[in-house]
């Protein structure tokens, strides 16, 4: 079997992996992993309309220290428009084009192949992969962790493959992210005709108010870390299709993106608070994507940076921008650092990698396995 990322990576891409549709990659990558003596577990979790999701754990070693890489094979759909096939993979002036090329089954390619440069490592490697990151995520890494956790495994430090990268491949590696939490409002009316308004009532005037309150809300000036928490309306409607009647309900939904100064929770509350000041039949339902999180740059974002520097030349910029990732669950097991390809192309049209960036990232996975897990004597 061949451990060269680009030929891995080209394999994965092949399978048509959109969530939670796993396609036939995590056979793929099972094969690659036991043909390097890891033992792989396999199981499916959830059933429909969000699974049910393939997910794998494998793990090579024993004892610590214990690191684990953490990434998924799904992949967001490909949408009209590709110069070639989405999942046809194609390498086109030094490029590999593919739905997943970057986000992530070309780190998955790397990481794989840098295990295999890597195989007489001391403690123990892990793989922590899921088909359901791009989806609602509640079949996939959460459901990794519980099985982990049953079968005690505790890794010492999780190494994330999401696409980090901005400009150049190890410009910027991810020590937190922002907590995320969706909330629908809805004001309760009385439809009626607009001719005669005493007989109905209106309910678009209250959810107004309510946007303009919650549009205005400063909630934080942020902090070293975290820009400020910041609350987005993402769509208000009636459901009226006609010019004469006036509503019976008036529906709003947002996001807060927020930092790690706010809990879901409180925040929810909050918007309640407003919402019930304006309107108080309204109702309020809300579901938290993710807590913030920010794991204190140590020794494990050191051990990637000098991977980096080494392979690059460049000193990573430490960040907590961009949206969710799977190391919102990760970093509640262990401190957990994001790290992986150039971001540029991902979810887009024709998404591609660098050909040379997927062997250097495989260079740098190398060196922090052979890093974070030397050999008795190494």
């Amino acid at each position: 079997m061949s451990f060269d990322p680009l030929d891995l990576a080209q394999a994965l891409i092949a399978c048509p992996s959109v969530t939670p549709a796993d396609g036939g990659a995590q056979a793929v990558l099972a094969d690659a992993l036991a043909a390097q003596g890891f033992t792989v577990h396999r199981f499916s979790d959830g059933g429909p309309p969000h699974g049910p999701v393939e997910n794998l754990f494998a793990v090579r070693g024993s004892g610590g220290p214990f690191l684990a890489f953490a990434g998924h094979t799904d992949v967001v759909p490909p949408g009209e428009g590709w110069t070639g096939g989405a999942f046809v993979p194609e390498v086109r002036d030094g490029l590999l084009y593919g739905r997943g090329a970057v986000d992530m089954k070309g780190a998955i390619a790397a990481f794989v192949a840098a295990a295999a440069q890597q195989a007489a490592h001391g403690g123990t490697l892990g793989l922590i992969i899921t088909g359901d990151e791009e989806g609602p995520a509640t079949h996939g890494t959460v459901a990794l962790i519980e099985w982990m956790q049953a079968h005690d495994y505790h890794p010492d430090m999780v190494l994330v493959g999401e696409p980090t990268s901005a400009a150049r491949l190890g410009d910027t590696i991810k020590v937190g992210r922002r907590g995320s939490v969706n909330m629908w409002i809805t004001v309760p009316g009385t439809q009626g005709h607009v001719a005669y308004p005493h007989l109905a009532d209106n309910p678009v005037p209250a959810l107004a108010r309510i946007v303009h309150r919650l549009s205005a809300l400063a909630l934080d000036e942020g902090n070293a870390w975290f820009q400020p928490s910041n609350l987005e309306v993402t769509d208000v409607s009636t459901g009226n299709a006609a010019t004469n009647v006036i509503p019976g309900a008036a529906r709003a939904r947002l996001n807060i993106r927020f930092n790690d100064l706010q809990r879901g929770a409180d925040l929810i509350e909050e918007v309640r608070g407003i919402v019930a000041e304006e309107a108080p039949q309204a109702t309020v339902e809300a579901a938290i994507s993710g807590e913030a999180f920010l794991t204190e740059p140590g020794a494990l974002s050191t051990l990637i940076g000098d991977a980096i520097a080494a392979v690059t030349g460049l000193t990573p910029d430490l960040s907590t921008t961009g949206g969710t990732s799977d190391a919102r669950f990760l970093s509640k097991i262990a401190p957990a650092v994001e790290f992986g390809l150039l971001n540029a192309t991902m979810h887009k049209l024709d998404e591609a990698v660098g050909v040379a960036d997927l062997y250097a990232l495989t260079d740098i996975y190398a060196r922090i396995i052979a890093a974070a897990l030397p050999r008795d004597g190494a």
